[in-house]
């Protein structure tokens, strides 16, 4: 089996896919960029991934980006782990839900505080977001804490993949100015994913 190269950055959501990765016992090369520094707006780099953001998985077959999709690929390439339930439609659309969820809503409120730039030009409305960010990172992972977590993990008894993205954006949760302990069950859960063993490796 070849090997496959992840694309990651310090403090980004790549930490869910190489979580996944060791998980799965997959072969797999990290390769650190620099963001601070521009190297993901590189020509090298942009040669791999036009959108210039990581992750970024480079496989046999060719190169994939976003997390969900990343993370859907690890569980699938090796059934074996048994990250996801490959078997049950509804328990995987669940767990795509919440990852469209994490990807679509909360990465973006965490995005406002960071890359305003991405969506207004004026100053103000620059401010405007990031003051508005901690309220939209606590409304967002309110709804997981009351939707979203069916036991100890996301999917109840089962751990999967759907794990690994989550403890990562509620990583962020303290940077965002917004106190993960207003969330017990989230809180409860980040607690049990550092004690994993993969997880401990992935944020050696």
């Amino acid at each position: 089996m070849s090997t496959l190269t992840l694309y990651s950055a310090p403090g980004t959501c790549a930490l869910a896919v190489q979580i996944a990765l060791i998980e799965a016992n997959a072969p797999h090369e990290v390769i650190t960029l620099d963001l601070a520094g521009g190297q993901q707006r590189s020509p090298e780099y942009l040669a791999i991934n036009p959108k210039g953001r990581v992750p970024a998985l480079v496989t046999e077959h060719g190169i994939l980006s976003e997390t969900s999709a990343l993370l859907l690929y690890v569980a699938q390439r090796f059934p074996a782990a048994r990250l996801a339930p490959l078997d049950d439609p509804f328990a995987l659309a669940r767990m795509q839900e919440l990852h469209s969820y994490l990807a679509s809503t909360v990465h973006v409120a965490h995005a406002h505080g960071r890359r305003a730039a991405r969506w207004a030009d004026e100053p103000s409305s620059h401010e405007d977001m990031r003051r508005k960010m901690p309220q939209n990172m606590a409304d967002g992972f309110n709804v997981i804490e009351q939707h979203y977590l069916q036991g100890p993990w996301v999917l109840g008894d089962a751990y999967s993949v759907a794990d690994a993205y989550l403890f990562t954006v509620g990583s962020w949760l303290q940077s965002d100015g917004v106190d993960i302990v207003q969330f017990p069950k989230v809180a409860a859960h980040a607690q049990r994913m550092l004690q994993r063993a993969a997880v401990q490796r992935a944020l050696g």
